[in-house]
């Protein structure tokens, strides 16, 4: 049976070294760019929710915040208290629980905003070459 007949095109710009990327995923898994590309558009997950690492995040980044609690406490030995009653725990519980997924969309928005902003340039070659090499009579 014939795949269906593609009249539509999708099109985006890249770097060279995306496109350098692209195209060995693309020969890695033996199939054209074009292939590659529709196969990797089609099969991208829906966002219906947070990802698994930014779940993980939030959940290391909630006991985190417990632990220093606890350790503070403990460190602090207030009037001779180094634990907390039920309801003090409950409440650091719950707080932890409301905030961490705002802390961890927060956080991983910073380490791409950061890996953003470190990714060099890309060359201006037209402008650079003539200025660099001497024309040619």
């Amino acid at each position: 049976m014939k795949p269906p007949l593609r009249t539509k095109s999708v099109g985006t710009k890249v770097s060279e070294a995306e496109f350098a990327l692209l195209e060995e995923r693309a020969r890695g898994a033996g199939m054209r760019l074009a292939e590659w590309v529709r196969e990797a558009l089609l099969s991208a997950p829906v966002n219906s929710g947070p990802d698994s690492g930014e779940v993980a995040l939030g959940e290391v980044l909630a006991l985190r915040s417990l632990l220093l609690n606890l350790h503070f406490r403990a460190a602090k030995g207030e009037a001779g208290q180094s634990t907390f009653s039920e309801p003090e725990m409950r409440g650091l519980i719950e707080r932890a629980d409301e905030t961490k997924m705002q802390r961890a969309r927060e956080r991983l928005a910073a380490v791409r905003a950061a890996a953003k902003a470190a990714q060099p340039e890309p060359e201006t070659t037209s402008e650079t070459s003539a200025e660099t090499e001497p024309e040619e009579v």
